[in-house]
């Protein structure tokens, strides 16, 4: 990449500490984070298995099973971890749910034995729901790092999605299914949206044709869920997959087929209509404490949090648990908390914000995002901790995704620099798994599950325009403008900003998202510091810049007002989801205003 100098009046490097405002955190008997469904439910759960009300969940320790935990519990069941072999020969009723990488996970199944149990049980015919990996796993192979040998009980080898026809891989958001018939756990979801996250996929054939239950389209056709006796698995997540009704809709309608199949309910879920992929509406709570210490949600103007007022006090929207449970309800395709300045500096000691997830993710079943001081540090007492275990406690608490800023601007800045892949472990500061010698195969195999793991992370660039004179005045890639700079200029560049917008950096959004991109990334939050606040829409010169630059999900952000905004963006960009935080906390536009003002445009939502 051809140097520039970097001269932004903008944009100064802060070393000072941002601590003298910080008080003690205080969360008063828990009254900030409770949450209280609206929605009002019966269940009639026949004796299952002589009474025996508990799930055997086998966790092999990637990601976020907490979702999955929560829901079975809201179904009203335990649940009981597999520990040994025994463990799964002796369940009534096995979850496999997986995250992660398939090699990894055939690898602990193998060493402890437990892939030889998995397919005895399943061969028997006994009740089994495999999750995402927990399908992939049935087949014979996967692509993923390999070839990796599956169960081999279904035929067929897992491939990965071909981004060349224009499909964003990894396959993000709500996608619909073509139910066949006697599909049973999926009778109640036909036309409806589910959730996906996922690279790989399997593709149905002559061979497999019998096991198939549902097809989904994503450039091509492609297995979303398997039936054969009481052996199901789908490649969705159903424990994301929630609505308005909680219990009478999708996700939690399928769980409960599997697990209750003689309940009844005393509602239907709605008929839904989806056909296609559809654009996300994610509602974003920026959370910090405020000056008496309490957690609140804020939002910025330009990211500046305080009112400006004498007392300058930090600007209080709501409570984080009751506002994430209330977007849900409301119809938020994802929520996503970014956890600010106030109390980032400890963030395992930063129990408050593991309470939100927990609390959150006990009656929110779409997916949560979480960002903010997921880095390496050490705590008071000299223990050192990776960001890679501060990232494992975020996901062990509730996240299904993190969203990391400043770290994922140093780690493209290196890999920009020296060309070495493998130098995108300084994002998690991963020199431990690092082999002592210079295998290109071993380092390749690396590359490969730090890829894996970045396929749950969402990368936060927060850009600052710079206007230009002419497209050639610096390094950077840069776009003609519609809006003219204070001097008439027509051009502007994208300066990547750190700590919260307050430095800049010599790289620009355009190189940065090309960067994460090459090195694994799942997803791109777009910000944008011009227009935060600014209730004028979207950057739209920005959103198409990066959006047509790269093959992975790209997130608008930053300066939405009304719902012809979102429009804007959808038609005007590739972006496939646009957030908001403001509108939705100060109530000016309600998340549904929003998706049937999409709707009436032409343009797929989940409903």
């Amino acid at each position: 990449m051809e140097s520039a100098t970097v001269n932004s009046p903008q944009l100064t490097t802060v070393n000072a500490p941002l601590r003298s405002r910080r008080s003690p955190l205080k969360l008063h008997n828990n009254n900030n984070i409770t949450f209280k469904s609206s929605t009002k439910f019966s269940v009639r759960a026949s004796a299952v298995g002589g009474g025996d009300s508990a799930v055997t969940l086998l966790d092999y320790g990637a990601g976020n099973v907490q979702s999955i935990r929560n829901a079975i519990r809201y179904l009203g069941l335990h649940i009981k971890d597999v520990q040994t072999p025994e463990d799964i020969l002796n369940a009534k009723r096995l979850i496999v749910p997986g995250v992660g990488a398939f090699a990894a996970m055939m690898d602990v199944l193998n060493r402890n034995g437990m892939a030889e149990a998995l397919h005895t049980y399943i061969e028997k015919d006994r009740p089994f729901l495999g999750i995402c990996l927990g399908l992939q796993l049935l087949f014979e192979s996967s692509e993923e790092n390999g070839p990796v040998k599956g169960l081999g009980l279904i035929p067929g080898v897992v491939g990965r999605f071909d981004s060349s026809n224009g499909c964003r891989v990894p396959h993000i958001g709500w996608n619909s299914l073509k139910v066949k018939k006697d599909s049973v756990i999926l009778d109640d979801v036909a036309n409806s949206h589910v959730y996906f996250v996922h690279s790989y996929r399997a593709v149905p054939s002559e061979e497999n044709e019998e096991w198939i239950s549902s097809t989904c389209n994503y450039g091509i056709d492609f297995i979303s869920s398997i039936r054969r006796g009481n052996v199901h698995a789908v490649q969705f997540h159903p424990e994301k997959s929630g609505g308005k009704f909680h219990i009478f809709n999708v996700g939690l309608s399928i769980l409960r087929k599997f697990l209750l199949p003689n309940s009844s309910i005393t509602k239907k879920p709605l008929e839904g209509k989806a056909t296609k992929l559809a654009k996300r509406v994610i509602a974003c709570l920026d959370v910090r404490t405020n000056d008496n210490g309490d957690l609140v949600v804020t939002k910025g103007d330009q990211y500046d949090v305080r009112e400006q007022t004498e007392e300058n006090e930090v600007r209080n929207l709501g409570k984080p648990v009751e506002l994430a449970g209330q977007y849900y309800i409301d119809g938020a395709d994802e929520v996503s908390f970014l956890n600010i300045t106030g109390f980032r500096d400890f963030p395992l000691g930063d129990l408050p914000m593991l309470q939100i997830l927990r609390y959150t993710s006990e009656n929110v079943f779409v997916p949560l995002t979480v960002g903010g001081g997921i880095r390496d540090f050490t705590d008071a007492n000299g223990r050192y901790y990776s960001s890679l275990e501060v990232a494992s406690e975020y996901f062990r608490s509730g996240a299904d995704k993190i969203s990391i800023g400043s770290d994922a601007v140093y780690a493209a800045e290196e890999y920009l620099k020296t060309g070495d892949e493998i130098s995108f472990r300084y994002l998690f500061r991963l020199c431990y798994f690092l082999p002592s010698s210079t295998d290109k195969n071993r380092k390749e195999q690396l590359r490969t599950n730090i890829q894996s793991l970045w396929e749950s992370v969402v990368v936060s660039i927060d850009p600052r325009r710079q206007y230009l004179t002419s497209p050639y005045e610096i390094g950077f890639k840069s776009v003609k403008v519609r809006n003219l700079g204070p001097n008439g200029e027509e051009y502007a560049w994208y300066q990547c900003t750190v700590n919260g917008g307050r430095e800049g950096r010599p790289i620009g959004a355009y190189e940065l998202a090309k960067a994460v991109e090459e090195l694994g990334a799942g997803e791109i939050l777009l910000n944008c510091i011009d227009c935060d606040g600014q209730g004028q829409g979207f950057d739209i010169e920005l959103v198409k810049l990066i959006s047509d630059a790269v093959s992975i999900p790209v997130i608008a952000s930053s300066g939405a007002g009304k719902a012809e905004h979102f429009s804007d963006v959808f038609s005007e960009t590739n972006a496939s989801a646009a957030l908001a935080a403001g509108i939705f906390h100060r109530k000016e536009v309600p998340i549904q205003s929003v998706k049937d003002h999409l709707l009436k445009k032409g343009i797929e939502v989940r409903i």
